[in-house]
């Protein structure tokens, strides 16, 4: 379905509160929802469709779509918009607030995508990934370095927490850059779309995932101390119980932890988890 135009009088002026900066530009709008790769059987989250950028590129391609918009000016323009359209349902709310069993018979099979605000950026990719079962795949419009450090390797200097929690649990890739003149108004920042693929099944269980977001939290809260250091003063651990932990593991924990992989992450979580139920 094609979306109506407006006359030039009833646009939508950006408010600040909520992070809105639009996407003009047709052509990246299209490579966006080319890059989730949805098709007629799919049903689609859209995060924030704001004016329709992408929603127009959607709606009529896709089994169903659903619309999730907090602006108290967009939602209403938008359901007036589809109201014709039985595949599109707009929620007017905070995606923060809305559970994917409320949009989707099967969120393991649901899509996500959005161009989000970036002053939420975490909190929303968050709230995707720590919920049960999560979206078979989700496509986001995130500021360019954030997105940076979600695709970090170790040891590079973008790698940190935010990299070890999304691969833990996901495969993510840089889909494409996008100029800040995309946007309307100009952003002040770059921006980039990041596709991010939970693993399924899960390779590893809510309780490792507890674990892990502990364990980055304490590394990466001094990131520039050994972690035997860090496993000294966090987990009070005694220097041959340190020196024990790493020999089992095979690792150095003299290193740094921005050197340690999302997987060495999982296995040195698991192993503290096993010292203290066993201690």
């Amino acid at each position: 379905m094609r979306a109506p135009r407006r006359e030039d009088g009833e646009r939508h002026r950006a408010k600040r509160s909520l992070g809105q900066n639009f996407l003009v530009d047709a052509s990246v709008q299209r490579a966006i929802v080319e890059s989730l790769g949805a098709g007629p059987a799919d049903e689609v989250l859209e995060i924030g469709p704001g004016q329709g950028a992408l929603t127009r590129h959607l709606a009529g391609t896709v089994r169903r779509l659903v619309l999730v918009e907090l602006d108290n000016d967009l939602a209403p323009r938008l359901k007036a918009q589809y109201a014709g359209d039985p595949s599109v349902e707009v929620v007017h709310a905070d995606i923060l607030d809305v559970p994917l069993e409320r949009v989707s018979d099967d969120p393991a099979a649901l899509r996500v995508i959005g161009n989000i605000p970036y002053n939420i950026t975490t909190p929303i990719l968050f709230s995707l990934l720590e919920r049960r079962p999560r979206p078979r795949e989700i496509v986001l419009m995130v500021q360019r370095e954030v997105a940076d450090r979600i695709v970090a390797e170790p040891g590079s200097r973008a790698y940190g927490a935010l990299a070890v929690g999304v691969q833990t649990v996901a495969d993510a890739e840089r889909v494409l850059n996008v100029a800040r003149g995309s946007f309307r108004p100009v952003p002040d920042v770059e921006s980039t779309v990041v596709r991010i693929v939970p693993h399924a099944p899960p390779r590893i269980t809510p309780e490792d995932e507890t674990e892990v977001r502990r364990l980055t939290r304490a590394a990466f809260g001094q990131r520039r101390k050994q972690f035997q250091r860090i496993l000294r003063d966090a987990y009070h651990l005694a220097p041959e119980a340190v020196e024990a932990l790493g020999a089992g593991l095979g690792v150095d924990l003299r290193d740094r932890p921005e050197t340690f992989s999302p997987g060495q992450f999982v296995a040195l979580a698991r192993a503290l988890e096993e010292s203290r139920r066993k201690g």
